[in-house]
C-alpha cells in the first residue's frame, strides 16, 4: 500500500506556523526583554533562535523547528524537517554541534515502520551537516510531526541577528521562492512529482553558506525564511530598525513552474494568513506579488542585509556555493506613513 503522508495532517511544513498576527497576540504581554545574564537574543526580537554568551568570545545557540508532512515520500519528509530547523543555527551565523529529534505519530494509524523512515531522513540531513543525531522524544499524536532541536556555537563577533540591518544596505536571497505554491499543487493534483521537484531539491538544500556569511564584516543581519514568507521575514528586519524594504521585481528568484500553478490556482491557506496579518504594509503593482512574498516556504533560503562596500566579497561567497548573487534590493530610512516592503 501507497502512503501519501500528506493526506494524514491539516496543513503542510512551515505553513502550518501560526498566523504572524495572531502569534503576536499570543506573546502580547511577554515580548518584553528577558533579563538573564548572558543572554544576547531571546525571543524579544523574533530571530531565529536563541543564544547564549559562554564568556569565552563564544556562545551556545539553541533553537528548535517542527512541522506536519509537506511531501508523501517519508524519507524526504524528515529530511526535509531536520534541515529546515538546522538552517536557524546557520541563519545565526553560527555552526551546528548536534540535534535531538522531536517526532509525534499516530501509531493506531501509521505504521512504526514508516515513522522509522522519516528518522532515516532526519539523520541524512544531520549528516549532511555534520552533526550527530543524538537522541529525541516521542508522543502519540493525532497527525505526523517530526522535527529537531538543534544545538550550535557562534564566535560572538560573527554573530548575526535578524533586526540589525542599516540603510543603504543592499538585499540577497540564496534559495527562489514558490516552495508553498509548487508543494501546494501537488496536493491538488495540479502538477506531478516532476513538477514539485525543484521544490524538494531547495528544501533538501543544507544553508551552510551562512557560517561564512557571517564571518563578513559587512554582512549587518540575517536570517532565514520561512513560513512567514519572504514579506514576513523582511518586515521582521525592516520594522526594529526603522527601514523600508524596496524590492526588484524583476531580480526575484522564482522555483520553475511558479507562475504556472499560481495561475491554475495553487494558493496556499498559509499565504491568506500572512496576508491578513501584514499585507496592508506591502506595497505591489500586481497583486500576484502579494501571492509571491507571502508564500509560506518550507526551508527556504537565506535572507541577508549586506553593506554596499562587503557586495563583492559576499557576492563570491554565494557564487562558490552556487547561490544566487543578485541583489533582490536594497534597505531605505522609513518615512511617515510609508509601507514596510515595496516592490516594483
Amino acid at each position: 500500500m501507497t502512503i501519501r503522508l500528506t493526506q494524514y495532517s491539516h496543513g503542510a511544513g512551515c505553513g502550518c506556523k501560526i498566523a504572524p498576527q495572531v502569534l503576536t497576540e499570543i506573546l502580547q504581554s511577554r515580548l518584553e526583554r528577558i533579563d538573564a545574564p548572558g543572554l544576547l537574543v531571546g525571543y524579544d526580537s523574533r530571530d531565529d533562535a536563541a543564544v547564549l554568551d559562554l564568556g569565552d568570545g563564544t556562545a551556545i545557540i539553541s533553537t528548535t523547528d517542527f512541522f506536519m508532512p509537506i511531501v508523501d515520500d517519508p524519507t524526504i519528509f524528515g529530511r526535509i524537517a531536520a534541515t529546515n530547523a538546522i538552517s536557524d543555527v546557520y541563519a545565526m551565523g553560527g555552526q551546528p554541534l548536534m540535534a535531538i529529534a522531536i517526532l509525534g505519530w499516530p501509531v493506531n494509524v501509521l505504521p512504526a515502520s514508516v515513522a522509522a523512515q522519516v528518522l532515516d531522513g532526519g539523520r541524512m540531513a544531520c549528516h549532511d551537516a555534520g552533526i550527530p543525531l543524538a537522541g529525541g522524544h516521542s508522543i502519540d499524536a493525532p497527525e505526523p510531526i517530526f522535527g529537531l532541536a538543534v544545538t550550535g556555537r557562534v564566535s560572538i563577533e560573527n554573530l548575526r541577528r535578524n533586526d540589525t540591518a542599516r540603510p543603504g544596505d543592499l538585499l540577497y536571497l540564496t534559495k527562489a521562492l514558490g516552495i508553498g505554491i509548487l508543494t501546494t499543487a501537488l496536493k491538488r493534483g495540479l502538477i506531478d512529482e516532476s513538477g514539485v521537484k525543484p521544490a524538494v531539491d531547495t528544501m533538501c538544500q543544507m544553508n551552510r553558506s551562512g557560517q561564512v556569511l557571517a564571518a563578513i564584516a559587512g554582512v549587518h543581519a540575517m536570517t532565514d525564511v520561512t513560513g512567514f514568507g519572504l514579506a514576513g521575514h523582511l518586515l521582521e528586519m525592516c520594522t526594529p530598525a526603522g527601514l523600508v524594504a524596496e524590492l526588484d521585481a524583476a531580480s526575484l528568484p522564482l522555483l520553475p513552474g511558479v507562475r504556472e500553478a499560481m495561475t491554475a490556482g495553487a494558493i496556499p491557506g498559509g499565504t491568506s494568513r500572512n496576508l491578513e496579518s501584514y499585507g496592508a504594509r506591502i506595497f505591489a503593482d500586481d497583486d500576484q506579488w502579494l501571492n509571491l512574498l507571502a508564500d509560506p516556504q518550507t526551508s527556504g533560503g537565506l535572507l541577508v542585509a549586506v553593506a554596499e562596500e562587503a557586495r563583492n566579497e559576499v557576492e563570491q561567497c554565494l557564487t562558490a556555493h552556487g547561490l544566487p548573487a543578485i541583489p533582490i534590493g536594497h534597505l531605505v530610512d522609513r518615512q511617515t506613513d510609508s509601507p514596510g516592503i515595496r516592490i516594483r
